[in-house]
C-alpha cells in the first residue's frame, strides 16, 4: 500500500484503529479490551460479564480521577465502542442465545499491538530475527528450485553438516546456548506466538465478511437458486484457495495432529524450564498457548461452519417454496376439475393426445445378433477300437417317483392312515437311501402328512453286497385325502 497523503488522510477518518488512536478515551479503552480480551486470550464474553468487568473498571478511574472522568455507564460505552462508526468491538448474538456477546475486531487488536510495540523493551535481540530471515530464504531457494542434481548436493552438505555435528558431539565436544542467545529466541517465539492469535482474528473476520454477504444475497435474492449458489462457492473457493485461506489451511492440518500437540508441549516445557528463561519470568500461560492457537482456529472453523449451514438453510426454504408453489397449482387443478363436473361445457374443452405416455428406449433394444450356422463337415466315419468301460452307461440308479406314489396311494385305499414305515415293510427299498429320500420328498409334498417327533420307525435295506443298512427317523404317517 502506498503511504501518500491521500491514503493516510483516508485511513486517519475511516480506519477503527486510527480513529482508537485518536479518541480521548484510547487509555481505557486499550488497556481494558488489552486485559480482557488480548491478555488471557478471550475469543468472546457475554455483555453482562464484560459490563461487570468495565465497571468495576470504571469504579477505579472515577476513584482516581473523578465522578466526571467517565459519566457514563460501562453499558453506554460497550455499545458506543461497538458503534459502526468506531467498530472497536463486534456485538452479535451467538446461536441458541438472546443475550448478545462482544468480540474484539482485527483492527483494535492492531492498534493495541502497536501501542505495545512503544514501550522501551529491556532487550532487543536481533540474532534470532537474522537466522529466521536466512532459514526463510533458505528454504524459498531450494523449495523453488527444479534441478534435482542442485537439491541432492545440498542435501549432501546439509547430512554432511550434521554428520561432522554428530562427530564433535561425540568427541565430547557439544555447543550450548549462552543465556543472551537463549533470551534473544525466546523473545523472538514471544512475538510470533502473539501476531499468530493476532492473524487468526484477522482470518475469522474475512470469513465472517464472507458469511455476512451471503445472508444478504439469500435475504433478497429471487433468481434461479443455481446462479446465487454458482456466485457464493466462487467466493468461499476464492477465499479458501486465496494466500491466507492455504497458509491457513495447513496450518491447521499441521496443529491438528496429535503428535505435534505432544511435541510442542514437551518442547515448552523444556524451554521455560531453563534458568535464562525462568529469570524473564514469561506469562504462565505460555505453556498452552498452542491450545490457545486452537481455540482460535476452532473459531475460524465455526465461522465457516455456519456458511455452509446458510447455504443448507437456503437451499431448503427454495424447495419449500418450490413444493408449496407445485401443490398450490395442483390444487387449482382439482378446483377446476370439481367446478366443471357438475356443469360440463357443451363442447370438448380438453384434448389429450394420448390416454399414457409411450416411453421409447431406442438404447434399453438389444442389437440384431445373427443366427450361428453350423457347419457340418463333410468326414467318412470310420469304425474303431477303444478299451472304454460301457457298464457304467447300464449301472446308474433310477428311483420311479410314480411308483412310489402308487405305493402310497394302495396303502391308503384300504385304511385311512399309514405311516412310512408299513409302505416300506410292504415294498422293500431296491435303491435303497436313494429310494428312502425320495419317499421323505413326496411326505413333503404331500397334502396331509404328519410328523410324530415322539415316535421313531426303524427302516431297514439291503444292499447289492448283501449288507443291511438301517435308518432311524421320527414317525411319519400319511393321511387319506378327504377324509
Amino acid at each position: 500500500m502506498s503511504l501518500d497523503y491521500t491514503t493516510l488522510d483516508l485511513l486517519r477518518k475511516n480506519h477503527p484503529a486510527w480513529r482508537l488512536l485518536r479518541s480521548d478515551h484510547a487509555p481505557l479503552v486499550a488497556s481494558f479490551l488489552h486485559r480482557v480480551f488480548i491478555a488471557p486470550n478471550v475469543r468472546t464474553m457475554a455483555q453482562a460479564d464484560l459490563a461487570e468487568a468495565l465497571e468495576d473498571e470504571l469504579f477505579a478511574l472515577r476513584d482516581r480521577y473523578g465522578e466526571e472522568a467517565f459519566p457514563r455507564s460501562a453499558a453506554a460505552y460497550l455499545n458506543d465502542w461497538a458503534d459502526n462508526e468506531k467498530g472497536w468491538l463486534r456485538k452479535f448474538y451467538p446461536a441458541g442465545s438472546d443475550e448478545p456477546h462482544f468480540d474484539l475486531t482485527p483492527a483494535t487488536e492492531k492498534a493495541i499491538a502497536w501501542l505495545e510495540s512503544l514501550t522501551e523493551r529491556a532487550f532487543v535481540g536481533t540474532e534470532s530475527r537474522l537466522l529466521t530471515l536466512f532459514e526463510l530464504l533458505r528454504q524459498m531457494s531450494e523449495g523453488s528450485q527444479t534441478d534435482p542434481e542442485t537439491r541432492i548436493a545440498e542435501l549432501h552438505k546439509r547430512r554432511n553438516e550434521i554428520d561432522a555435528e554428530i562427530a564433535r558431539i561425540l568427541d565430547g565436544d557439544i555447543p550450548l546456548l549462552d543465556a543472551t542467545a537463549l533470551k534473544d529466541r525466546f523473545q523472538q517465539f514471544l512475538q510470533l506466538a502473539r501476531e499468530l492469535l493476532t492473524d487468526f482474528r484477522e482470518v475469522e473476520h474475512n470469513f465472517r465478511t464472507l458469511d455476512r454477504r451471503v445472508r444478504e444475497r439469500i435475504a433478497l435474492w429471487e433468481g434461479a437458486k443455481g446462479t446465487l449458489l454458482e456466485e457464493i462457492m466462487g467466493e468461499r473457493d476464492a477465499i479458501a484457495d486465496s494466500d491466507q485461506g492455504k497458509s491457513f489451511r495447513a496450518f491447521w492440518d499441521f496443529l491438528m495432529s496429535q503428535r505435534r500437540q505432544e511435541e510442542l508441549s514437551h518442547l515448552l516445557e523444556q524451554v521455560l524450564e531453563l534458568e535464562p528463561i525462568a529469570e524473564m519470568h514469561p506469562d504462565a500461560r505460555l505453556r498452552r498457548v498452542h491450545y490457545d492457537w486452537l481455540e482460535a482456529g476452532e473459531h475460524t472453523q465455526r465461522t465457516v461452519a455456519r456458511l455452509s449451514q446458510q447455504l443448507r438453510r437456503f437451499l431448503d426454504d427454495q424447495a419449500w417454496l418450490e413444493n408449496r408453489r407445485i401443490m398450490d397449482i395442483l390444487h387449482d387443478i382439482e378446483g377446476r376439475a370439481l367446478a366443471v363436473r357438475e356443469t360440463p361445457p357443451p363442447r370438448d374443452f380438453m384434448e389429450l393426445a394420448e390416454s399414457a405416455p409411450r416411453v421409447d428406449l431406442p438404447f434399453e433394444r438389444p442389437l440384431y445378433s445373427p443366427p450361428v450356422k453350423p457347419v457340418i463337415a463333410d468326414v467318412e466315419l470310420e469304425s474303431g477300437e477303444t478299451d472304454i468301460d460301457t457298464a457304467a452307461l447300464y449301472a446308474q440308479v433310477v428311483v420311479d417317483r410314480a411308483e412310489l406314489l402308487r405305493n402310497l396311494r394302495q396303502a391308503l385305499q384300504e385304511r385311512s392312515q399309514v405311516t412310512l414305515g408299513e409302505v416300506v415293510a410292504r415294498h422293500p427299498l431296491r435303491h435303497g437311501l436313494a429310494e428312502l429320500l425320495t419317499y421323505l420328498h413326496l411326505a413333503g409334498d404331500w397334502p396331509e402328512a404328519v410328523v410324530d417327533e415322539e415316535q421313531q420307525d426303524l427302516i431297514e435295506w439291503r444292499t447289492e453286497e448283501g449288507t443291511v443298512r438301517r435308518a432311524r427317523l421320527p414317525r411319519i404317517v400319511f393321511l387319506r385325502k378327504n377324509g
